[in-house]
């Protein structure tokens, strides 16, 4: 996958598209954005679940 990143990137500079390699670059971006959004998501999620174990074991004695 970042062969094909690094394909597409090479051959946009090297054709001189400046428009369309700021376009792929922020489109890049947002892919980054969006998976470091997705790994707290899941961090919150288990975090929670941690706390909501922790407080049925408290209560259970």
């Amino acid at each position: 996958m970042i062969n094909l990143f690094r394909k597409i990137r090479k051959q946009l500079i090297s054709e001189s598209k400046i428009g369309q390699f700021l376009i792929y670059s922020i489109g890049e971006i947002i892919l980054v954005v969006i998976g470091i959004l997705f790994a707290l998501g899941i961090n919150n999620w288990n975090e929670n679940r941690k706390l909501q174990k922790k407080k049925f074991r408290l209560s259970r004695t």
